[in-house]
């Protein structure tokens, strides 16, 4: 039984957050932001390579808000760094 173009996209998906979590691990820098950052990457070329070229099902239409979701995550991370790399005082 073939497996739905949904089901393809979640395995892939999966499957590329565990490689992050492996070369991570195997690079010893694996943290919670780095895993998030690449794991955000590694979606957005997932959503990206699995598009279709005709119709949008339902179900991709809702990507927009993880993307979404995922974008304000990633805002997040660079407001942190940018704070911790300013000297104390400038804000």
């Amino acid at each position: 039984m073939p497996l739905s173009k949904r089901h393809q996209f979640v395995h892939a998906q999966v499957a590329s957050m565990l490689a992050v979590a492996v070369v991570l691990t195997l690079l010893e820098s694996l943290s919670l932001e780095l895993f998030f950052v690449v794991s955000l990457i590694a979606f957005l070329v997932n959503v990206e390579l699995t598009a279709p070229f005709r119709i949008t099902p339902r179900w991709r239409r809702r990507l927009r808000w993880i993307i979404l979701a995922g974008l304000i995550g990633f805002a997040y991370v660079v407001v942190q760094r940018i704070l911790e790399i300013l000297p104390p005082g400038v804000l």
